[in-house]
């Protein structure tokens, strides 16, 4: 059975766009939105561009350029050094302060003012790398919030919350688009498509998973 219209906050990244196709088996209709937040790695919208284009589906670009001015982060300024790892009893600097809270609500107001009532996002717990906007109890919260905010009925999606990376890739198999994911998103920190710099968190997170998940698909 399929529901109505979703609109995916799309990054052009490994989860998001496993989301994209998640919401494509789903939903009868999908649309797409992605933001510039002055994202180092802002070649990624330029893959957005093309993943949607081939996914047929509609993809709208903000610029909200502001919110990478508003802490200071690794993703959005070049002067700090990134952390390769999660500090103890900290957020690594690559976590962007309201990141997900913006996007989502940007989202719910674009959404609305579409008559579109379900919003998908890639935010997972279980590889969540520290950040706290992709914890369930915010997904939770803030979907509360969004509805009383704007007196509606959203529900926002996690089809990655409960899912490792491994399990992502699975998804993505699933899916039937593994190689399109492998070789046209862009995951990386320091903004290099596909397999990416290697020594990144993200890259680090992404290689892990997917060597797991082909060991586990392909026993010797």
């Amino acid at each position: 059975m399929y529901l109505d219209t979703a609109l995916v906050v799309f990054s052009g990244g490994q989860d998001s766009t496993t989301c994209l196709f998640w919401a494509k088996r789903a939903f009868a209709h999908v649309r797409a939105i992605s933001f510039i937040y002055g994202q180092k790695h802002v070649k990624e919208i330029e893959l957005a561009r093309s993943i949607a284009a081939e996914a047929g589906i509609s993809l709208e670009v903000k610029d909200v350029s502001f919110i990478g001015s508003l802490g200071r982060n690794s993703l959005t300024d070049s002067s700090i050094k990134m952390d390769e790892e999660k500090p103890e009893n900290s957020v690594p600097n690559t976590f962007v302060p309201g990141r997900n809270l913006f996007f989502l609500s940007i989202a719910a107001v674009y959404a609305r003012e579409q008559g579109i009532r379900h919003i998908v996002t890639g935010v997972s717990q279980t590889d969540f790398s520290g950040y706290p906007d992709c914890r369930d109890s915010f997904i939770k919260s803030l979907n509360v919030t969004l509805n009383l905010a704007m007196d509606d009925e959203f529900v926002l999606h996690a089809p990655l919350m409960w899912l490792d990376k491994a399990e992502t890739w699975a998804l993505a198999d699933e899916l039937n688009v593994l190689e399109l994911i492998r070789h046209k998103t862009l995951t990386c920190y320091n903004g290099i498509p596909g397999d990416g710099c290697g020594a990144c968190p993200a890259c680090t997170l992404r290689r892990k998973g997917l060597e797991k998940y082909l060991s586990n698909r392909n026993p010797r």
